[in-house]
């Protein structure tokens, strides 16, 4: 019989196609060799057993094909030509069961092993041989997994003939082109040419702001300090206002030293403390206490006279931003532009976001300028950034005025399904948030019978033709030209590089685990002389001489770890855990611990302020700092090992001095206390579980 005809016989008739095996051997009464049946029989069940001779040999039957369909009775033939087979036993609902929990177990247990692709048998038909590149595309994924995941392969080609454009990246600010991969401002020389030809390049990102945004990935770029520094002081012959930036996380190392120098002494400047929605609050009037030591580092820091005011903000939750717009439009109003400055990773892109979705930018601008890019990584914003400052006009003021009055009766309940989802979103992000909203919004469409009005298309000028000009209908995608004429502009400037930083030590994936970017629950231990208390792989406390135990309170993100031993086993335990899953930072193993520095000691003294006072801060750069709490008059020798320009410092008074009362009770057998975190506050210092039942106000 043919294969053909055989292969007909299993689409047609699927229960008459099965290949038979017979036994063949000595049979008889007393014959042991052959086939043997054993039949058992139990209460719950029958259960077949079947023994083989494994000396006799198989003989492969094939039935000859005939047509079923001609011969109705070919059907009983072929069935007594078969072997003899038993009818599979029904299989209880129990076992289907038994199967499934050995299979969930299985899931739980691990997952499974994924088979190797290259070890498995390609077959393939020589009358349709496979497509060539098709089988390119294939080795070239198996080529990207094998090199391994988490790697950003960057795609594109420079072209060094294709000249500079005149257009900046609306992310950084660095202007667009294709020449040089490491400089700023570079895209792939196919985005870049498609870009040009279509007019769409004015709107366009860096590959670098590209891959910060979406892959969270940082490229190396030559840029020095010195030339971040340079693009600042182009500021110093123009009569404006400084908005100056302060990490209050890193405070008072993120005040740059020298900023009348680098800015002019005839600016006015408003100091502006962010981050303070991460910082919890230790006692009654922390906010006040605050604002009172900013002040002072001002002080120390030069700028004396310069400073006209201090604000407490937080650019990402929005608390005290509309305090800080309607004290900027009432004192600087518009008597010329605005510059953010600051340090490097202080937020200034971030408070430049805000400000563009505010009653401090036009009403269209937002429309038309793109978001700054904004990261953990410092030095993001490579050039100047700016948007049109609306005119704070007696009209407009009054509009803003009494939206506010009306949103500071709102409830939580009142507010939209949008506001109420952002409301919720910060309060489990950030101790403190406010409501940032827009008095004069650009709507895209009307209604039957509405007509939009928009203060900023009123006015009334002259072009450079000296034709008189109003404003026109057109499309939101370009402001026009009596927005533009008079415009005075908020400038978001490039991050003044520190010197000592822990940040500039680290990978990308390191600073993400390093910079807080949530509320800050604070975790405390108490610790007694001879022992040490690690803060990841970055720092190293000593406790080295005290009468007795004192507190130490971790104010640094929750992805840090924290790991207290003796002092005898310090250096064994970094030797053996540092790279690795329990100092966390660095993290990369062997390998990354010999590009990281080595732990240099410094010794400082401070003397106890009693149970419930903080006596200083081991300030761990922009990590966040360790507030040490000593019994009263008790004189205490700490050694900190940490890179040698990582910038660790003492600092007092303490930032938070009662940051021992926020724990909770001492877990048994352990240095470490439970984590207690304090309720969140809204602008006007209401709970957040409170302004749902009582008015938001503002201050």
């Amino acid at each position: 019989m043919s294969v053909s005809q055989l292969c007909q016989v299993c689409v047609r008739r699927p229960l008459w196609t099965c290949l038979t095996r017979r036994v063949s051997g000595p049979s008889g009464p007393g014959s042991v060799r052959g086939l043997i049946r054993q039949w058992s029989s139990r209460d719950r069940g029958r259960v077949r057993s079947c023994t083989v001779d494994p000396n006799l040999e198989e003989q492969f039957v094939f039935v000859d094909y005939t047509d079923l369909e001609d011969d109705p009775h070919q059907e009983k033939k072929l069935l007594d030509q078969l072997s003899f087979t038993a009818p599979p036993l029904p299989v209880p609902p129990q076992k289907y069961l038994r199967s499934l929990e050995r299979q969930l177990q299985g899931l739980r247990g691990g997952a499974p092993q994924e088979t190797n692709p290259n070890s498995l048998i390609q077959f393939q038909d020589i009358d349709f041989p496979l497509d060539e590149n098709l089988v390119a595309a294939k080795t070239k994924r198996k080529k990207a997994a094998a090199a391994g995941k988490g790697e950003q392969k960057i795609f594109g080609s420079p072209d060094v003939d294709e000249p500079v454009s005149d257009t900046c990246c609306s992310g950084c600010g660095a202007v667009l082109h294709c020449t040089a991969v490491q400089a700023p401002g570079y895209l792939p020389s196919e985005k870049y040419k498609a870009l040009l030809q279509e007019g769409g390049l004015r709107s366009a990102i860096c590959q670098r702001c590209h891959l910060l945004t979406y892959h969270h990935k940082a490229l190396h770029l030559e840029v020095s300090k010195d030339q971040y520094r340079a693009v600042v002081q182009q500021i110093r012959p123009l009569q404006v206002l400084v908005l100056l930036i302060v990490d209050l996380l890193d405070l008072p190392d993120s005040i740059i030293p020298d900023l009348p120098e680098l800015v002019g002494t005839n600016k006015h400047v408003v100091v502006l403390g962010n981050k303070i929605d991460l910082l919890p609050r230790d006692s009654p009037g922390y906010l006040r206490r605050i604002k009172g030591q900013l002040a002072q580092y001002c002080q120390v820091a030069g700028l004396g006279g310069q400073v006209t005011d201090i604000h407490l903000v937080s650019a990402k939750t929005g608390y005290g931003i509309e305090t800080l717009i309607s004290s900027l439009q009432r004192s600087w109003k518009y008597k010329g532009d605005v510059y953010l400055v600051g340090s490097a990773n202080a937020g200034k892109s971030t408070l430049f976001n805000t400000l563009l979705e505010s009653d401090y930018c036009k009403s269209k601008a937002s429309e038309v300028i793109h978001k700054a890019t904004i990261s953990p990584w410092p030095g993001t914003t490579l050039n100047l950034l700016k948007f049109p400052i609306i005119n704070p006009t007696p009209y407009r003021m009054f509009r803003r005025q009494k939206r506010l009055n009306k949103a500071s009766q709102l409830t939580e309940d009142e507010l939209s399904h949008v506001e109420q989802t952002r409301m919720r979103r910060f309060s489990r992000q950030g101790y403190l948030v406010g409501r940032v909203g827009r008095t004069f919004r650009a709507e895209v469409g009307s209604g039957p019978g509405e007509i939009q009005f928009d203060p900023d298309s009123l006015a009334f000028g002259e072009n450079e033709d000296g034709e008189r000009t109003t404003g026109t209908i057109r499309t939101p995608e370009e402001l026009s030209y009596n927005e533009l004429k008079d415009a005075h502009w908020l400038y978001d400037t490039p991050g003044i590089m520190k010197d000592d930083d822990i940040l500039s030590l680290l990978t990308e994936q390191e600073v993400r685990s390093v910079v807080p970017t949530s509320a800050i629950v604070p975790r405390t231990f108490v610790l007694k002389p001879g022992m040490s208390l690690f803060v990841g792989g970055v720092a190293r406390i000593d406790f080295l001489q005290g009468q007795k135990s004192c507190w130490f309170s971790v104010v640094a993100s929750s992805r840090l770890p924290v790991h207290v031993t003796s002092l005898d086993k310090a250096d064994s335990l970094y030797a053996k855990h540092a790279g690795h899953v329990l100092l966390g930072v660095p993290a990369g193993g062997a390998e990354r611990m010999k590009e990281f520095p080595t732990l240099v000691p410094q010794e400082f003294r401070l003397e106890g302020r009693g149970y419930l006072e903080a006596a200083a801060d081991v300030k761990l750069s922009s990590a966040g700092w360790v507030a040490v709490t000593a019994v009263e008059g008790d004189q205490v020798i700490l050694r900190v090992l940490s890179p040698l320009t990582a910038g660790f410092s003492l600092r007092t008074p303490p930032m938070l001095p009662h940051i021992v009362s926020l724990k909770g009770e001492r877990i048994r057998k352990s240095a470490a206390y439970k984590l207690m975190k304090p309720p969140g506050l809204m602008d006007d210092g209401v709970s957040a579980r409170g302004a749902k039942r009582q008015p938001v106000k503002r201050k």
